[in-house]
């Protein structure tokens, strides 16, 4: 696991498949998304030198992102949050729903797959649910948008105080050159298109993805961009 500062209150966590983000308010810090099965212990290790994980928010409810959680909140005592629609699959009651394939994207998917671990991963033993328009407290007033489309219950967290957007898997960047897009993987392309747009017009500096490196200056123009030409060709 790779640890990178973006800025003074925030750190990028990157992972084989996957990124979270470490924020830090004083000695309280917040997790958005707990990368995959195995992740914890490092995560926390990680987490040492900055203050106490308070919370984790999972962006939705793939392994990736939630595979994690259950060790980090075992290990800190740390809340754990998803949307309601995502808690139960979190907490394994019921499984969730698979993504509908693009031709192209299932190679890219068969790759990341391979790149996780094998089996199941700790559950959380309790959830909290939120749900869009939600405010936590962390980063002067989280507030949590609901983004469908990637999953059902896909949220974004916007910290306006700050300029601070993190977007899950709703927008990520290409590794191949850096262009901001929707996601990959979805239940519903068109829905995580239509959320992208919603993204790209909030008043955003930073922009953190779950997928792809960060954005960290002037993030809404380039997500407003990248979603003007998408809405242009499409």
């Amino acid at each position: 696991m790779d640890v990178i500062e973006l800025l003074p209150r925030l750190r990028l966590l990157r992972f084989p498949v996957g990124q979270a983000y470490l924020w830090r308010d004083g000695d309280e810090l917040t997790l958005i998304d707990a990368g995959p099965a195995g992740s914890g212990a490092r995560i926390t290790e990680a987490a040492e030198a900055l203050g106490r994980i308070r919370r984790v928010v999972l962006t939705h409810f793939h392994e990736d992102h939630a595979g994690g959680a259950g060790e980090v909140a075992a290990l800190t005592g740390a809340e754990v949050l998803a949307h309601a629609l995502e808690a139960p699959v979190v907490r394994g009651e019921v499984p969730g729903p698979p993504p509908v394939f693009e031709d192209w994207e299932r190679p890219l998917h068969a790759e990341a797959v391979r790149r996780l671990p094998r089996g199941g991963f700790e559950r959380p033993a309790r959830v909290t649910e939120v749900s869009g328009g939600d405010v936590l407290d962390f980063g002067g007033g989280a507030r949590v948008v609901h983004v469908p489309g990637h999953t059902d219950g896909s949220v974004a967290l916007h910290l306006p105080r700050h300029g601070v957007l993190f977007t899950g898997d709703t927008v990520a960047a290409s590794p191949v050159d850096g262009s901001v897009m929707p996601g990959v993987f979805n239940t519903d392309r068109d829905r995580t298109v239509a959320s992208f747009r919603r993204l790209a017009g909030l008043d955003t500096e930073v922009a953190c993805f779950g997928h792809g490196d960060p954005v960290t200056a002037r993030a809404g123009e380039v997500l407003r961009k990248a979603a003007g030409t998408r809405a242009a060709s499409g």
